[in-house]
This record gives structure tokens, C-alpha cells and sequence, in this order.
């Protein structure tokens, strides 16, 4: 896939950041001299410094040049929870509260959404797209598609993935109603009510959701900072049958947090070991604030047992109702299970989607809206640490777009609720990410939308709340 022109030179400045050359305070190559290395010009080397800037690595100073940042943005450590393995029926026992500010008929600001705000969403686009493909489709969208999706959209799907090294067969793929319809099927093609399975934790109450549908049991393993517990999941596989296992490798919702690569190889080591199928949501992985797209465990995988999902909803808009899944093994039972539901995408939907990628429209966006993601990310981080009190913790994204935020032990949570309710700022509360009570503290931020000065403000009015 087509890179930004920077982000050549911005990957070898990471790198030697990350390696200790470049160490806190250094004084970076200056612009000129980048533009005749890199053979580029002035505003590509400017674009590219400004990227990493966004990311907290580098820092301008005025007539100077530019610096490795020499304080780096103190997110602390989130630590995992600390609990033995332990089977959990998927049952909330709380009240599923999505948001607070529940209730207000104009929100001053939400950062509860997980969807592009209006801002950045390409509605020109997909209108303009969506004509054109009812233009030139005419009556045939309107008559019954193919139950397993559409031929085209599938082609392209598995040509862009080829491009970040996951060859698979467009035979092999199911277009779905979405990335939770294509959950919902892969779980339901290898698993029974009653059966345990292993998911992250936190996770997206969406997922949770679904796996109470479906009457699953669970482990929940831990994530931290660190990442992924896996040394818990080996555990986890000795004390219980699981018969699958539930992961979000590419920027965790609601860490925004990516798994490396050893840690999907070992993560992807103890399925096969085990022989459990292994699920792994995509949903988030063209939303990458680096150069290079990751790559997902089913790039990995010669045994069969990985089952990947992803959608549109996320990079383009929610109300495109696409996704896809690859079934590895499982593909006769997930295609019967997406047969006995019924239910066909619609096809001016499909369609456009299949436009977008065949006309390399959609990575072009894509870019677009991952680069403003950064900027957000940016500016989030920001306004935490000014704005709110000392002891706060928080992930540092590295795409997606949202984080997790941990707040210090002595917060009334009850009254921060409060306070966010009275200025219609809403987020969405940790408890609603665990079927637990593991989370009465935390809180995930989306950044989706482009921050206006009332945004800005209301982060703003929210932290000092806790002071």
C-alpha cells in the first residue's frame, strides 16, 4: 500500500530514537539536509516532522531546529489486574451504562462514540460513491445478492491484505453485517452454550455482548501496559477447556494498544499447542499511527485454527454495515451459520466499498484520517496531563482511536459521573468493560472527532472536576 512520502524518513528517526541513538535532547538533522538525503522536498521533510511531533517523539524550537522531546508525555503504568484464572459466567451485574451524560439533549462534547464523528467522516465520498455505483448498477442492486457477498468486494479485500503479507482465498470469505455479525458466527461456529473461552480484559462491551448471546463462559485475561497477559492465558488453558480464544491484536479497544510481533507468534504458539481456535478482531488495523500497517496473526498462521473479522465502520462510517470474515478451517460451518441467519449486506453497500478499494479512494482517506487520529491522540494526552489531577494514569495509543484512563484511588467516582452529567461531556465508564467490577476507576476516551475549542474546553472542565 501507498505510504506517505515522510514516512520513509520519520520510520529511521523511530528507530534510532527507539535504539538510543537519537537520545532526549539531541539535536535532529536539520530540513535541508533531510530534503537531499531522502531526495524530497522541504514541505514532505516539514510534513514528516510535524507527524512526529504529534507522536510526542520530537520537539520544534524556534530558529533552532528540531529535538528529540526530552519529556516525553508520563502516561505511567497501567497494571493488570490481579486476579488467579477463573471462569465467569457472561452475565453483566451491573447495568450496561455505555456513557455518562446520558440524557442530555445537546452534549457539550462526546468522547464516548467509537465511530468517526461528523468531521471526519467522508460523507462527501461515500455519497459521491454511492451514486455512482447506483448510477452504473442501476435494477441489480435491488435483486438478491450472493449469500456469502459480493465477488468484487471480496476480490479486493484479499488483494489489499496481500499487500500486508495475509494471503487468503476469496472462497474462503463471508461478508457480514458488520465485524460483531462475523464475531458472532466465528464463535458460534466452534463453540456451544456453556463452553469457556478466553477474552481480553478490559474488553469492548460490544463483544461482551455478544458472547452473553450466545450464553459463552469466560476467562478474562489481563491487559496492561505490557500488553497481553500471556504467561495468564497458559494458565488459564490448564485450569479450563477453553474452546476459544478472543483477541483484538491491532490497537486494543479501549487501550488502543498493539500487540507485538513475538507476542502474537507466542499468543498464536499456545492456540495451536492447545488446538483452540483463535479469533482475532482487525477492525482497528488500518488506523495505525506508524509507517507500516501491523500485521495480523492470520499472516502467521499455516494450521487453519485463526479466524479473522474486520469492517468498514471504524475507517469509514458506522452506518456502512460491511465486514468480512475469514474462517480458516471453520469456513463450511461459519457459512452455514451465515446462511441460516438470512440476512444478505446490501448490495449498494457492498458495492461501494468494493469502488472505494478498487479506485485506491479508500486508502487515500484512510491516510488522511489516520494522520488527524495521531494529531487527536495528541491532543488528548495533552489535555490529560494539564488538565487533570496528579496520580492519573493512561494508555499511549499507537492507533485506533481511543485510550483508557485509570484515576487515582482517592476519586469519588460517583460525583466525577455526576459532574460529567451536569456538562454533557460523555465517555464511556471501565465497568462496562468486564463483566466484573475490575474497573470502577477507569474510563475510556474516544478521540474520533476533530477537537473544536468547546471539545478542548470540556476535557478540560472534566479534569478540573477531579481536583
Amino acid at each position: 500500500m501507498t505510504a506517505y512520502r515522510y514516512e520513509v524518513f520519520t520510520s529511521d528517526i523511530e528507530r534510532h530514537i527507539a535504539a538510543g541513538t537519537y537520545k532526549p535532547g539531541h539535536k535532529l538533522p536539520s530540513v535541508r539536509v533531510l530534503k537531499e538525503k531522502y531526495k524530497t522536498s522541504i514541505s514532505t521533510i516539514q510534513n514528516g516532522y510535524e507527524y512526529l511531533m504529534i507522536k510526542g517523539l520530537v520537539e520544534s524550537v524556534p530558529k533552532s531546529g528540531y529535538y528529540v522531546s526530552r519529556q516525553p508525555f508520563p502516561a505511567g503504568h497501567i497494571k493488570a489486574v490481579s486476579r488467579p484464572p477463573a471462569v465467569r459466567d457472561a452475565v453483566f451485574r451491573h447495568r450496561l451504562q455505555q456513557t455518562t451524560g446520558e440524557g442530555k439533549p445537546h452534549s457539550t462534547a462526546a468522547f464516548h462514540a467509537a465511530a468517526p464523528g461528523d468531521l471526519l467522516m467522508p460523507q462527501k465520498l461515500l455519497l459521491r460513491t454511492m451514486q455512482q455505483v447506483i448510477r452504473e448498477s442501476g435494477a441489480a442492486l435491488l435483486r438478491y445478492y450472493p449469500p456469502d457477498g459480493s465477488p468484487l468486494l471480496k476480490e479486493h479485500i484479499v488483494k489489499r491484505a496481500a499487500g500486508y503479507n495475509t494471503l487468503m482465498q476469496p472462497e474462503n470469505m463471508l461478508i457480514t453485517d458488520g465485524a460483531l455479525q462475523a464475531l458472532y458466527i466465528a464463535l458460534a461456529a466452534v463453540c456451544m452454550p456453556g463452553d469457556v473461552i478466553a477474552v481480553e480484559s478490559p474488553c469492548v462491551f460490544s463483544v461482551l455482548e455478544v458472547i452473553s448471546m450466545l450464553r459463552l463462559r469466560v476467562v478474562e485475561i489481563p491487559c496492561s501496559s505490557d500488553g497481553f497477559d500471556i504467561d495468564f492465558l497458559k494458565k488459564s488453558c490448564i485450569h479450563a477447556p477453553v474452546k476459544a480464544i478472543v483477541v483484538t491484536p491491532n490497537f486494543h479497544n479501549p487501550t488502543g494498544l498493539l500487540m507485538t510481533t513475538a507476542q502474537k507468534k507466542q499468543l498464536l504458539t499456545v492456540a495451536q499447542y492447545h488446538n483452540i481456535p483463535l479469533i482475532e478482531n482487525d477492525i482497528y488495523g488500518d488506523l495505525h499511527f506508524g509507517a507500516e500497517r501491523p500485521e495480523n496473526i492470520l499472516s502467521m498462521d499455516d494450521s487453519g485454527l485463526v479466524m479473522t473479522c474486520a469492517s468498514w465502520s471504524k475507517s469509514l462510517a458506522p452506518g456502512i454495515r460491511v465486514g468480512w470474515l475469514y474462517a480458516g478451517k471453520f469456513f463450511s460451518r461459519a457459512e452455514q451459520l451465515k446462511f441460516s441467519l438470512g440476512s444478505s449486506v446490501a448490495p449498494v453497500y457492498q458495492e461501494t466499498v468494493a469502488k472505494l478499494l478498487q479506485s485506491r479512494q479508500y486508502d487515500r482517506h484512510v491516510r488522511a484520517f489516520r494522520l488527524q487520529l495521531a494529531r487527536n491522540a495528541f491532543m488528548t494526552i495533552n489535555l490529560l496531563t494539564t488538565s487533570f489531577p496528579a496520580g492519573i494514569r493512561y494508555t499511549t495509543p499507537q492507533g485506533g482511536y481511543g485510550l483508557w484512563v485509570q484515576l487515582p484511588a482517592r476519586t469519588d467516582i460517583s460525583r466525577f459521573y455526576v459532574q460529567c452529567d451536569k456538562i454533557g461531556v460523555q465517555f464511556t465508564p471501565g465497568a462496562s468493560f468486564s463483566y466484573g467490577n475490575d474497573y470502577q476507576r477507569f474510563f475510556r476516551i474516544v478521540f474520533a472527532d476533530k477537537y473544536t475549542a468547546r471539545r478542548k474546553q470540556a476535557l478540560r472542565l472534566a479534569g478540573q472536576n477531579l481536583r
